[in-house]
């Protein structure tokens, strides 16, 4: 390294020889200065480990800690004992414990625990300096061992139900056939929240063992000649060897990492008296953890020839085994009122495809035929091979036969009582028509397969009909009749839709008719390509609800104009400053109750731009109460430029701004621009207005600064001169009111001006002329104006309220509707009226409020 122009310093070593023969400024800082002949070497820290140097012994430092009974306290505690090796992990444990049961019982990471855990964590916190004892050897090997000859890992694991964990100990033996184990690594972990029973802890310590000794042969450098993994479980042992057998997915999925990481020979059987790796699973006290020779020092067969190592047949069938004892069978019996459903019912029942539901039903059938073949003394082979189409077609036929006797039994003994009564006994079917007068009055009487002509062909009754001469299939001229609304005439209804690519109704119907008759089918096709998912990410509308009432602040004329204001962007438009082109972009502010507007120009889109605007607005129109805007910072625009640049307008600085002036912010929920409509109508009034203007130049993108600031003064100017009510054709009638006559305080000519003379032109008394004119334009918008806002225009009439549970796909207009995110609904917003107006929906990414509007019902939510 130093040749390289790299000098290693900070030197440390046990020996004092080797130090001797090291700089001094090349030593560690503790080393400099000392007398290595006569004083003690100091204690260091390797890789975050306590080193006592001088005696090479791994050690614990235990400073003052906060006693502090809370949750994020004890944590912290916790987390400083720094133990990698896991040479205390059962002492930790205990703290583990202890912070598993509050997130249990949920409590907050600042609030006082219950007494139960207080009381345990004050007595593990008087344990904890006892760890300062705990003195370790840094080598493996001891100093005068010799040569080793052979090097064995031992891995043991252990569960209970607080806990599962692992112990690690390498076994050296020396060319004199002496033995000597040192401990390597250990880990404890407490039992996850979800309950498990006490062999799936076995098997997930197993598992962790197989991952522990991958690791370390990863990181070891020491040539291991063997291998053995050590459990306490006979279970898991069973599990191991048996390589063939079909287990549960828990199961299957941690026997394969085993298998992978280890072969069945290595696995052993040790009773858990002797087990160590049973102080992972359980803790211990510090003070134990300092006696208990058989965590640090191995278990003392280990110490010893392999013919004293424990055997399966020392297990005494597992009663020794402490976890077996605890394991206890029960059989719970449910009385009921109702009552108990045929396992075939439930079978046909628990699944929700047709063809899972066939290949299920065929296995069992194989089973059944493998079974009568062994009672008979044959031994076939057929549990390897897989599901063939005779065996489903069979466990089709077995279905349909089954659910026809079960809903048609009356009519099928019918049938079958008919067949004495048929005058050619060797034919196959026995109809309706050639039935007794017995059998055709009880027929009658049920009146549902009456028109069907039923008949039976295999003991499965199909129709009878008119199309015995048709050259179709049999399928198709004699289909097999099935009853209304029963589970499985549902799942050959979604088959038969999903395999004609989600068509309608009478696609489906025709399709089933190849094959099946289901009663009354044409209603349960409609019903249930309703509630079809895919049909409806496709088809769904999206939700609307009865116009709300209007809001108070557009209903109050005894406010000043301006007093409550709605704003948005619009734009950009381009100008030119030179050879180059800027863009600039409207800010309109729209008065909610004299629908009166006022346009500013913002150079940017940045915060300080859109403060600009609004402080050039409030001093010319003077101090407003509330604004009303879209979402926060996602003003909606026309322009896709617009809407994702305005994206990164500071929002916190805006609110400072408005809390400062004592103005109320108040924001419509995300994609909701309906919600502002009063202020997105003039957004378009002043397109249209813009438009015709500007068509009006000859260049329409070169307009200069105050070009443009003329032209929307000028559209600022046409929209307040709007009338707010009808023009009448009566030349009689006053002049219909605009926003100009509150903002200009001019009246019209044929306006009555009331008790005035020429002197009150004069500044001094102006203002009772201006007042006056204010109260009539007011008078005249309550009277004029504020009755056309009473009916309402669309939505006239209440619709289903989303309610918290119904699985919803989220509108978006800039992508296609195949992608539009799917979500829950978990909270609906009422108006005072009871009527729900947006929702918060939670998605696979982030959780987001949009109006009702923008969302299409997809399935609905389980009522309670």
């Amino acid at each position: 390294m130093a040749s390289g122009g790299f000098k290693l310093g900070k030197w440390v070593s046990n020996s004092k020889r080797l130090l001797e023969s090291i700089p001094e400024d090349d030593r560690a800082k503790e080393l400099k200065g000392l007398d290595l002949e006569n004083d003690e070497l100091p204690k260091e820290r390797a890789l975050g480990v306590q080193w006592c140097v001088e005696r090479d012994q791994l050690e614990f430092n235990i400073t003052k800690v906060n006693e502090k009974a809370t949750r994020r306290n004890i944590l912290s505690v916790m987390s400083a004992v720094y133990d990698p090796i896991g040479y205390a992990s059962p002492f930790l444990l205990q703290a583990k414990k202890i912070l598993q049961s509050l997130c249990r019982l949920k409590i907050d990471w600042d609030s006082d625990i219950p007494d139960d855990q207080r009381n345990e964590w004050g007595k593990w916190l008087k344990e904890l300096p006892i760890l300062e004892r705990l003195k370790i050897p840094r080598c493996l090997k001891p100093k005068e061992f010799g040569k080793v000859v052979n090097i064995q890992m031992h891995y043991f694991a252990d569960a209970s139900q607080e806990g599962y964990g692992t112990a690690t100990y390498v076994r050296y033996t020396n060319d004199r056939k002496e033995i000597h184990c040192a401990f390597l690594t250990g880990k404890a972990r407490v039992a996850p929240l979800k309950p498990h029973t006490i062999v799936k802890m076995e098997l997930t310590a197993a598992t962790s063992a197989v991952k522990q000794d991958a690791q370390l042969k990863q990181e070891l450098t020491m040539n291991i000649d063997e291998t053995v993994f050590w459990t306490d479980s006979q279970t898991v042992l069973k599990y191991i060897r048996s390589e063939k057998a079909r287990h549960p997915v828990f199961v299957a999925n941690r026997i394969a990492i085993i298998h992978d990481g280890s072969d069945v020979h290595q696995w052993r059987y040790v009773p858990s008296k002797l087990n160590p790796a049973d102080h992972a699973s359980r803790g211990l006290s510090a003070d134990d953890l300092l006696t208990k020779e058989d965590w640090l020092n191995g278990p003392e067969f280990l110490h010893q020839t392999e013919d004293f190592w424990p055997c399966e047949d020392d297990s005494n069938d597992a009663d020794s085994d402490r976890e077996c004892e605890k394991e206890v069978s029960v059989s719970a019996v449910t009385m009921t009122d109702e009552p108990q459903k045929n396992p075939v019912e439930k079978l046909l029942e628990y699944h929700s495809e047709w063809n899972k539901l066939k290949r299920s039903v065929a296995w069992w059938l194989r089973l059944k035929t493998i079974l009568l073949q062994r009672m008979k003394g044959h031994n076939p082979n057929q549990c390897s091979q897989g599901i063939t189409s005779d065996e489903m077609e069979s466990a089709e036929r077995a279905i349909i036969k089954f659910i026809q006797r079960k809903s048609f039994s009356e009519e099928i003994g019918v049938l079958q009582k008919t067949k004495t009564a048929e005058m050619n006994i060797k034919d196959p079917c026995w109809t309706v028509k050639q039935a007794s007068d017995k059998g055709n009055r009880c027929l009658r009487q049920k009146g549902r397969l009456t028109d069907l002509d039923p008949e039976l062909h295999d003991e499965i009754m199909r129709v009878g009909g008119r199309l015995r001469k048709a050259s179709i299939p049999l399928n198709a001229k004699h289909q097999m009749i099935l009853p209304k609304d029963h589970h499985v005439s549902k799942l050959i209804i979604r088959h038969l839709h999903q395999l004609v690519g989600h068509q309608g109704r009478n696609h489906v119907l025709a399709e089933l008719r190849q094959k099946y008759w289901i009663i009354h089918a044409g209603s349960m096709i409609r019903s249930l390509l309703k509630r079809c998912i895919q049909c409806r990410k496709y088809l769904a509308r999206t939700g609307k609800q009865k116009m709300a009432d209007l809001p108070a602040y557009r209903l109050r004329p005894d406010e000043g104009v301006f007093s409550r204001t709605g704003v948005d962007y619009f734009g950009p438009f381009e100008i030119k400053q030179g050879r180059t082109l800027k863009k600039r972009y409207g800010v309109m502010f729209t008065c909610l109750s004299s629908r009166a507007v006022h346009i500013e120009v913002a150079h940017s889109l940045d915060t300080n731009s859109c403060i600009g605007a609004l402080r050039r607005f409030m001093a010319r129109r003077g101090h407003v109460q509330e604004l009303y805007s879209d979402n926060g910072t996602n003003f909606v625009g026309a322009n896709k430029e617009l809407k994702s640049a305005l994206q990164e307008l500071d929002e916190n600085q805006i609110n400072r701004f408005a809390s400062n002036h004592g103005l109320k912010w108040k924001f419509n929920p995300p994609a909701a621009s309906h919600f502002g409509g009063v202020w997105e109508r003039q957004i378009r009034t002043v397109r249209k207005v813009l438009s015709g203007i500007l068509s009006e130049q000859y260049l329409r993108t070169t307009q200069s600064d105050e070009q443009l600031h003329t032209f929307l003064c000028e559209v600022e100017a046409i929209i307040n001169s709007r009338p707010l009510t009808k023009v009448s054709d009566n030349p009689n009638d006053l002049d219909v009111i605009t926003p100009n006559h509150l903002l200009l305080l001019k009246a019209p000519v044929d306006m009555p001006l009331g008790k005035f003379d020429e002197k009150d032109v004069y500044a001094r008394r102006r203002w009772r002329q201006m007042q006056y004119l204010a109260d009539l334009f007011w008078k005249r918008w309550t009277k004029e104006y504020l009755p056309t806002l009473q009916r309402r225009q669309k939505w006239l009439q209440p619709e289903r309220c989303t309610e918290v549970g119904d699985v919803v796909m989220i509108v978006d207009d800039q992508s296609p509707r195949n992608s539009w995110l799917m979500g829950v609904v978990i909270e609906a917003y009422k108006d005072k009226g009871g009527l729900v107006r947006s929702a918060k929906i939670k998605t696979k990414t982030a959780t987001l409020v949009r109006p009702v509007v923008k969302l299409c019902l997809l399935l609905e939510g389980e009522t309670k």
